[in-house]
């Protein structure tokens, strides 16, 4: 199992170059920056220079605010950049960001993500090959591409094409079209295990494959802290962020699978009514430790590893509050330790 850094959400670009170099000289396989208050491309370009080992993925960029080729050229040039470390990690977001933030349309997401990363292939071919591109989609069209706009084959390959999802169809479409699938923080053990991993396997039966070789990434939830206070910080923090990501539609059926969609539904009515300090009360020790993984830094990577050890491939740690690196680094190394046990 590889294990990864989440740069976090809140990782400005200017700060990207120091994270990504400490995250390499601790001995991390990757680092992940989302798409949330900063551009992730802009912050992995600045952090390649300086690092030479470990990969540089988005996790995730909001796919439908850009189109498949926009996409294409910020993946290539990232993936030159980088000598052939970048991953793009792709996401779907939720209807009202991608129609009132982005001002960009939806519909049908899971046939549109499919599309979306057929079109990018094709992309990528037609500036390999020198063949035209002629992509011709219900979604998306990409008929000219003349030599002046044509950046060429990439010296080190095309990215790998990562896709997050929650539900089976986009689930399913991860395992169709994506080298790997980026589990959502918002994903228990047994929805992975009876959801997740059925519906990758059906996408990777339509195209005539397996699960060999195809990467499952599981970021979690990680409650832990140096200290008491640290601790029940942690937990106040994650019990809110458990309790936002509850109350969108979107990821109801991960409550319903352990017979709690009636906190779904309580959840959303008080995130309208702005009750922020209520929906957090809201998660009990049962709900945060089905998500979370809640312990001492040096305990927590054995309970990882029993729940996520025979299934991810690579693992991050996602931790919504603030928390030193020596933190992490006592995770990082009891995980290294009991990973070779």
């Amino acid at each position: 199992m590889k294990v990864d850094r989440d740069a976090g959400t809140a990782t400005g670009p200017a700060s990207m170059a120091g994270l990504a170099a400490d995250a390499e000289r601790a001995g991390y396989d990757a680092v992940w920056l989302p798409e949330a208050s900063h551009d992730p491309f802009i912050g992995l370009a600045l952090a390649s220079p300086h690092t030479e080992r470990v990969e540089l993925g988005t996790a995730i960029t909001v796919a439908f605010a850009r189109n498949p080729m926009t996409t294409a050229y910020l993946a290539n040039d990232l993936q030159s950049v980088s000598k052939g470390r970048f991953i793009l990690g792709l996401g779907s977001q939720i209807q009202p960001h991608i129609t009132k933030r982005f001002s960009m349309p939806w519909s049908h997401p899971a046939p549109r993500m499919r599309e979306y990363v057929s079109a990018i292939r094709a992309i990528w071919e037609s500036w390999a090959t020198g063949e035209r591109l002629n992509f011709r989609g219900d979604f998306y069209t990409h008929t000219l591409m003349t030599p002046f706009f044509n950046p060429g084959p990439n010296p080190y390959g095309n990215p790998k094409i990562f896709l997050a999802g929650v539900g089976e169809h986009m689930t399913t479409v991860a395992g169709e079209v994506a080298d790997g699938f980026l589990c959502h923080a918002f994903t228990t053990e047994r929805y992975l295990r009876e959801v997740t991993l059925p519906a990758l396997r059906r996408g990777r039966e339509k195209v005539g494959s397996t699960l060999d070789g195809f990467e499952i990434c599981g970021p979690s939830f990680v409650v832990t802290g140096n200290n008491e206070q640290e601790l029940t910080d942690a937990v106040t923090a994650t019990r809110k962020q458990i309790a936002f990501y509850g109350s969108t539609p979107a990821y109801r059926n991960v409550l319903e699978l352990h017979g709690w969609g009636d906190l779904h539904g309580e959840l959303n009515r008080m995130s309208k009514q702005g009750r922020w300090d209520d929906m957090t009360d809201a998660i009990d020790d049962e709900v945060l430790r089905a998500f979370a993984v809640v312990g001492e830094p040096e305990r927590v990577a054995d309970e990882i590893l029993r729940r996520y050890g025979d299934v991810v491939t690579r693992i991050s740690f996602y931790a919504p509050y603030e928390s030193d690196p020596d933190r992490w680094a006592k995770v990082f190394a009891a995980l290294q330790a009991a990973g070779k046990d």
